[in-house]
């Protein structure tokens, strides 16, 4: 599943799902190419399961690598070290990637790294924790979250739906002295710390003594009401779907999703044991922070532009339209990136913090 998620964003990296609405634009077809896209504001596209996806499974993988070690006679203070110095090699990366973007040293706090730096202290710091209590305290941090939009009552950010106007815009000031063009705010490490606390859960469960027919029973059950709950919130009007500040209802909806996307690949592969393709994610999987780190800080500024020098006039010399040579040029680069996984995989090259 994590290998799903990188090849995903390693896709977006090369442009392929906006060189795809280019071919598609004004047709039926678009309405599916824009599940690839974020939600303007209100509401929820299948895009927007992508970074919840990837904080969960950064939440089950903690959880299964932390109980392996403690196995190994490690208990939770000595491993506590580690995850320190990982959390800070998760916020350089973080800082790097926007700062060669920039071109210029940066302190923005709106990357999907620097977002997870935080949720993986919050999470490890209960990973020892009851199943009970980690679920009340991850709904404490939707309450507080909730709290905090709604009753702060800060001048010009007291609007808590409302994109620049609300009080995480208000918090990227306080912590970074600038705002996000997009809406993002960088508060949503609090609410979305929930998605990598359950992900530790699932990973309780998934290694858990329990069969395999009441593993899926919980994921089924756990996804369900997560997801009804969230979107009742969002149809009541008592907390809109938005993902751009991680609403409640975002949070809950998404993460139900994630659950029940963990349950179907659950039933897929362990259970059902239709592996046999499983591979071409493993091996992305397996190096997710390496090829990620690649694509954020290379391919916008060198890989997408090198390849393309060479395969647009290649692909235009078959008499090929633009937009196809562009489509084309983005898979010609999405193969690449998996080849290398593959090759890094089959040295037995894996990269970690």
């Amino acid at each position: 599943m994590r290998g799903i998620i990188m090849i995903l964003l390693a896709a977006e990296s090369t442009a392929l799902y906006t060189n795809m609405h280019q071919l598609t634009e004004g047709n039926a077809l678009d309405v599916l190419v824009q599940q690839f896209f974020h939600h303007p504001w209100h509401g929820l596209r299948a895009w927007d399961l992508v970074q919840p996806a990837f904080m969960f499974m950064a939440g089950a993988a903690m959880y299964i690598a932390f109980s392996r070690k403690r196995e190994k006679g490690q208990p939770w203070m000595k491993q506590w070290p580690h995850i320190l110095k990982r959390c800070a090699w998760l916020l350089f990366w973080a800082l790097a990637i926007y700062s060669v973007l920039s071109g210029k040293p940066v302190w923005e706090l709106w990357n999907v790294l620097a977002q997870l730096s935080v949720t993986t202290l919050i999470a490890f710091l209960i990973i020892e924790r009851s199943t009970k209590f980690q679920l009340v305290f991850s709904l404490a941090l939707l309450l507080i979250t909730e709290l905090l939009y709604r009753y702060t009552n800060i001048p010009g950010y007291d609007q808590p739906f409302t994109e620049h106007k609300n009080f995480g815009t208000w918090m990227d000031l306080v912590l970074m002295g600038k705002t996000n063009s997009d809406g993002w705010v960088a508060f949503n490490f609090i609410p979305t710390a929930a998605h990598t606390i359950w992900g530790c859960l699932v990973g309780k469960l998934l290694i858990s003594q329990q069969t395999a027919k009441e593993k899926m029973k919980w994921l089924l059950i756990a996804g369900a009401v997560a997801t009804l709950v969230g979107f009742g919130l969002d149809i009541t009007g008592i907390s809109p779907i938005i993902k751009r500040i991680c609403t409640s209802s975002f949070v809950l909806a998404s993460g139900g999703l994630v659950i029940l996307l963990t349950a179907a690949c659950y039933r897929i592969i362990d259970i059902g044991g239709w592996n046999r393709f499983a591979w071409i994610a493993v091996v992305v999987g397996m190096n997710s922070l390496f090829i990620y780190i690649l694509f954020e800080i290379m391919g916008w500024t060198w890989i997408n532009k090198s390849v393309a020098v060479f395969t647009m006039p290649l692909f235009t010399a078959v008499n090929l339209p633009d937009a196809w040579a562009q489509l084309l040029t983005s898979l010609v680069i999405l193969v690449g990136y998996w080849l290398l996984c593959w090759w890094l995989y089959k040295k037995k090259i894996f990269f970690k913090i």
